[in-house]
């Protein structure tokens, strides 16, 4: 089940295209023969089975559905798609975002969502502007000091 709203858009960067891909030929020709062998023989080994079967149709579903959004050709000055963000904080502190497809976030790294609150704040601002975001901790204005493409 895919995590965008029907109609929506299906985002990729081109390096989230080939992670995926990777990970669908790693399940399918590394992780998937034993687990059919196993299921043959142990009536057991059929939920693993079934666990990986639906994340094989997951990735093959996501790539299907995918629309990779390659950098921009040259230095943009506006945040887009695939961008890394650095903002600063009126303390002083900056923190990276990187602005990715839903199936590319990972929370750890800063990698966003495009759909995500921080991200469509960031999203079309351009190098040196002020944008306003509300944190749980409460609202603070966050200045675009450089913008990335990798």
């Amino acid at each position: 089940m895919s995590p965008l709203p029907p109609g929506m858009k299906n985002y990729l960067t081109p390096a989230g295209s080939r992670r995926l891909q990777a990970e669908l030929t790693s399940l399918l020709e590394v992780k998937r023969p034993p687990l059919l062998a196993a299921a043959r023989a142990d009536g057991d080994a059929k939920l693993p089975l079934q666990m990986l079967e639906q994340r094989i149709a997951y990735l093959q579903e996501s790539l299907r559905l995918a629309e990779v959004v390659p950098p921009p050709a040259t230095g943009d000055d506006r945040v887009r798609f695939g961008a890394t963000v650095t903002v600063r904080e009126r303390s002083g502190a900056e923190t990276r975002y990187r602005i990715v497809g839903v199936d590319e976030t990972e929370l750890d790294r800063n990698w966003v969502s495009w759909l995500s609150p921080i991200a469509r704040v960031l999203l079309n601002a351009r190098l040196g502007q002020t944008v306003s975001f509300k944190f749980p901790s409460g609202q603070t204005e966050l200045q675009v000091v450089k913008i990335e493409y990798f």
